[in-house]
């Protein structure tokens, strides 16, 4: 039987001269070797980083999070937001709060980074100095209005990442259970 995430692209992937196309399996037949996984410790996310895991055992991880410099900001009236300044404070005390959580969900070899400001951003630009192969990220539904004004942050990275990214969401059991 074959895994569908499991999966090679390009003219000759999977052969001897796959080299010369990209990334090819391993000896596995796992076609990506360096993940980089989004974590924001929503059940998403971690289902996410489970199934990177299983899918891609052999493979480096490296679990990314960004705190999202967006709660320094106050909504506008016409639903946007307004910059306040980043409180210092405020910043600190999250990212030592979310060192400690991503620190409690590393396994093995796996490496983390934590970085502040746009998650988007930040993931795109962590993979690229990682030379990540795929981006592992969890998708979860979010309201109307809140996906009108902010979008979706899987989408966003899909539509602008020059990696393949793999979108992974919740069984339905697991997100009628939240």
């Amino acid at each position: 039987m074959t895994d569908p995430l499991i999966f090679t692209a390009g003219p000759g992937a999977g052969t001897p001269d796959a080299a010369e196309t990209g990334p090819g399996p391993d000896a596995a037949g796992h076609p990506f070797q360096r993940l980089a996984v989004g974590i924001d410790f929503s059940p998403a996310s971690l289902h996410a980083l489970e199934v990177a895991r299983t899918r891609f055992p052999g493979a480096q991880r490296r679990l990314l999070h960004v705190t999202d410099a967006r709660v320094a900001t106050t909504p506008d009236l016409g639903g946007g937001v307004i910059p306040t300044g980043p409180s210092p404070a405020l910043l600190h005390t999250l990212e030592n709060a979310d060192a400690d959580r991503l620190a409690a969900l590393v396994q093995g070899s796996e490496e983390t980074e934590l970085l502040v400001g746009d998650p988007v951003t930040g993931i795109l630009e962590a993979a690229e100095r990682w030379g990540a192969e795929l981006i592992v990220v969890g998708t979860h539904s979010q309201g109307a209005i809140e996906h009108f004004f902010l979008g979706s942050s899987a989408e966003k990275l899909v539509a602008r990442s020059p990696v393949p990214v793999l979108t992974v969401r919740l069984p339905r059991r697991a997100a009628a259970e939240r």
